[in-house]
């Protein structure tokens, strides 16, 4: 009773932001419902300056229902059918995921740019977008602000990429009679999920390959999720060390990896095993639908948590450093496939 108190009106609140920014993700999918509740919550909190019984459950919300989130994305992978067709592009999705990490780390002290916000906007770029961001924030504390500006920096060059990159494929001269250069280009060099979508689609449509370019999109995209498994793991045990030095020089298996990484790769798991004894995957699409609406409900409450001016003032940087990272992403890409004579 105390816990539904003490953070029930703030949960509400969330939700009833969540409600209608996942009904909107719907219907423009290329923003998707995670941008629509980030943006709604910091209009929000512009106006909502005395929060009082609301923000003890907006803080829940936004810690734990974040991690909830994703540990059930693990439900949505089947290892066996990521690797057994990711092989071809995994060379390019291990040489994009470095570059984007590296350009990153390279330019956080040129550019004086906060840890955690290079960290979530190198992840972001490099991997899935919100999903990295929302399983990274947590594993290096970073606050609500951090995580506001990282979406809001991959959103924006998601929306130019689903845009543009059709039409550069087309200029460049990608093959039109399939989808397979395309499908590997948008899925290595695009990061969100929605957006890699709306690319892959659209190339579909222009050229009418019914929905190949589609289904190789999404697998390489599937391909470069996993690893969030062991980038957040590997920040974890760093973060734990540097932690070690300063306080008692041990080293804490809890802090090193958080509970909430663990379950997620035990949820990939019983995944793969259950669809390997015949078990359908598609028994997992509802648990799949509830992390992405559980993501949406976590990102109201860190809109709502976020400081609009101050990203604001502090955004032209973060910007560019996103800039930065997806421009060697796509060059790093269609290098690798010329290179593959994939194209």
């Amino acid at each position: 009773m105390d816990f539904i108190k003490k953070n029930l009106a703030g949960i509400l609140l969330c939700l009833a932001i969540a409600i209608p920014s996942w009904l909107l993700g719907k219907i423009f999918p290329v923003i998707g419902g995670a941008v629509f509740a980030i943006l709604t919550g910091m209009v929000i909190a512009v106006f909502f300056t005395k929060r009082g019984r609301f923000d003890s459950g907006i803080k829940w919300t936004s810690k734990m229902i974040l991690q909830t989130a994703v540990v059930l994305l693990g439900f949505g992978m089947d290892l066996h059918v990521v690797i057994r067709t990711g092989r071809q592009s995994l060379p390019i999705i291990l040489c994009t995921i470095s570059a984007s990490l590296i350009i990153a780390w390279a330019l956080r002290r040129a550019m004086q740019i906060p840890g955690n916000t290079a960290i979530l906007v190198g992840v972001g770029s490099s991997i899935c977008g919100g999903s990295a961001i929302a399983a990274t924030a947590p594993v290096i504390d970073a606050d609500d602000d951090e995580v506001a500006q990282a979406i809001s920096v991959i959103f924006f060059f998601n929306v130019l990429a689903a845009v543009f990159f059709p039409m550069l494929g087309h200029a460049i001269g990608f093959d039109t009679t399939s989808g397979e250069s395309f499908g590997i280009f948008a899925g290595t060099a695009i990061n969100d999920t929605s957006s890699v979508t709306a690319a892959a689609a659209t190339w579909d449509s222009m050229w009418n390959l019914g929905s190949s370019t589609l289904d190789k999109a999404v697998t390489v995209k599937l391909t470069r999720t996993l690893a969030i498994i062991p980038i957040t793991l590997i920040l974890g045990l760093l973060r734990a060390r540097r932690e070690g030095n300063t306080e008692d020089h041990r080293f804490h298996f809890r802090r090193a990896f958080p509970m909430f990484i663990l379950y997620f790769v035990m949820a990939s798991i019983i995944t793969t095993v259950l669809i390997g004894s015949g078990i359908s995957a598609s028994v997992f699409a509802p648990l799949k639908e509830t992390s992405k609406f559980l993501i949406i409900t976590a990102m109201a409450a860190i809109g709502l948590n976020s400081n609009m001016a101050k990203l604001i003032r502090s955004g032209g940087k973060p910007i560019l450093l996103g800039a930065c990272c997806w421009c060697g992403i796509t060059v790093i890409s269609l290098f690798l496939q010329h290179v593959m004579n994939i194209w």
